[in-house]
């Protein structure tokens, strides 16, 4: 069992169970001694007694320690811990990694060559920190793949296995029988969910109550790059840049989760195209530490009985929105969507998509770094700073990604011509995730300043002290206090002329 000083006071985790409190599914699992079964702290089954309770870090611990998921409250599908996203040391980082399916393409070795630690130091981290390593913590994560595909697709079991990582069907089947004890064929023929037609993915991902969708996708919607992104029916849609090839997602609030409907060139990449829509989507989130923390400011508080649950907008891929944030220095939303569209255009990638109006994906940085000055639409100080910061993603001395070390990357962009505080703290908040991220000159965060009477400058830099580590979540307070499209779902009965005139 792992240690309880990781996982936090027994007593607590004890409460939370009695309590069968959702707010601790996905930090802790429980296991039963007396059925063999693993479950989430808020199972609706009837708890055992303390002495057949143990508790782990993840499920692969679960799973290790020989546990088998429970079928009722299905905890390997439960939200992620909330410590991945909002801390920056090395078992976060190898965590996102994971996630991304790294380990899957590169194995073991291959995650710790991109720590810049050895297999061996890694997995003794790992163990310490979630009571698994990370072939241990991959195989669990597969084990869930393969659950969803199979509940959710109509797909051969053979593209299944491959399509969650396995190396070979026997070992797909062997894993889904530990972890679920049954076949994959008998785990599909329980299942009530009709799979999406047409080659699409359809999934349901879920989050943590509460959950406040609306400045979520009107950021991601009133920012969105014709040809990369759009809004459709209801769901935010764009291109993914996946290891296989491209891949189209559509996403759209449901009731308790995400929809998302997902196309991938190479079955392979689900688990990555995943990962980077739960990261964009904040969907790890546990939103009450950072409305606990706003709360206790009077300036705040209404705000945040008001809207419960907001969650930090994010990008899929962290080097396009550097370069889109700028792209966006000192220019409208509107026209940094439109700037963005037009690179994609002459670089981007072509896309086919059968389901609306997605064309391209957004420039690789290699493709931006060799761009003839003169077909870049913007100033010419800007132009340099594109060119300058698109080759250092490119050669690699700015590192954005999911295994980047936050204080590193803030230093690496800094470094760059033309990067300011204002670029860094958003490239921070919405493309690596630090969740305290504060872009203080941002002027939609100095007119919901003003409209709180919360000061501006230095005076709001220090009024903000009392919010860390959550600073990046009181920007989405200070954004909403003010009217503008980021702040509200599109209106999917709007066609985009009325749209535009509803904007304006």
């Amino acid at each position: 069992m792992a240690d309880l000083q990781i996982l936090g006071n027994e007593e607590q985790l004890q409460a939370a169970v009695a309590g069968r409190d959702a707010r601790f599914d996905g930090w802790v699992f429980l296991a039963v001694t007396s059925t063999g079964i693993y479950c989430r702290p808020s199972c609706p089954a009837v708890k055992p007694k303390r002495e057949h309770q143990r508790f782990y870090a993840s499920a692969a611990a679960a799973q290790d320690a020989g546990y088998r998921a429970c079928k009722r409250c299905r905890p390997d599908a439960s939200p992620g811990s909330p410590a991945w996203d909002w801390r920056s040391d090395v078992c976060a980082r190898a965590m996102r990694l994971i996630a991304e399916g790294v380990v899957d393409r590169d194995g073991a070795a291959g995650l710790a060559r991109r720590l810049g630690y050895s297999l061996r130091q890694l997995e003794r981290l790992l163990i310490a920190e979630v009571g698994a390593g990370p072939a241990a913590l991959a195989r669990a994560q597969r084990a869930q793949v393969a659950r969803t595909l199979i509940e959710n697709t109509d797909l051969p079991m053979g593209q299944v296995a491959f399509a969650a990582g396995f190396a070979s069907i026997r070992a797909f089947n062997r894993v889904v029988a530990d972890v679920f004890a049954c076949s994959p064929t008998e785990l599909r023929a329980k299942t009530r969910t009709r799979p999406a037609g047409g080659g699409a993915i359809s999934l349901r991902l879920a989050y943590r109550e509460p959950f406040e969708p609306s400045n979520l996708f009107g950021h991601l919607a009133a920012a969105a790059a014709p040809g990369v992104e759009e809004w459709r029916d209801g769901a935010y849609r764009r291109t993914l840049r996946l290891p296989g090839g491209p891949g189209i997602v559509a996403l759209q609030p449901g009731p308790g989760y995400i929809e998302a409907r997902l196309r991938v060139a190479d079955l392979r990449d689900v688990t990555a195209a995943v990962a980077r829509c739960r990261r964009m989507l904040d969907l790890d989130a546990d939103p009450h530490a950072p409305m606990e923390a706003l709360a206790a400011d009077e300036a705040l508080a209404p705000l945040v009985a008001k809207t419960p649950g907001r969650r930090v907008p994010r990008k899929a891929d962290a080097d396009e929105y550097a370069i889109r944030a700028v792209i966006g220095q000192q220019v409208s939303t509107a026209s940094a969507a439109t700037i963005a569209a037009r690179l994609a255009d002459t670089y981007g990638e072509v896309v086919d998509d059968p389901d609306g109006g997605l064309t391209r994906l957004f420039p690789e940085p290699a493709a931006l770094a060799g761009a003839d000055p003169a077909h870049l639409p913007m100033p010419g100080s800007r132009k340099r700073t594109v060119l300058a910061l698109a080759a250092a993603l490119a050669d690699g001395s700015v590192e954005l990604g999911p295994g980047a070390d936050w204080p590193t990357a803030r230093a690496q962009l800094a470094a760059v011509p033309g990067v300011g505080p204002w670029t860094v703290e958003m490239v921070a908040m919405r493309a690596m995730g630090d969740p305290d991220a504060f872009p203080v000159k941002d002027l939609g965060v100095i007119k919901g300043a003003e409209a709180l009477g919360l000061g501006a400058g230095r005076a709001l830099e220090a009024r903000s002290q009392a919010w860390r580590p959550w600073r990046a979540y009181a920007v989405q307070y200070l954004w909403a206090s003010t009217e503008h499209p980021t702040n509200r779902t599109p209106d999917h009965t709007m066609n985009e002329t009325q749209r535009e005139k509803a904007d304006a």
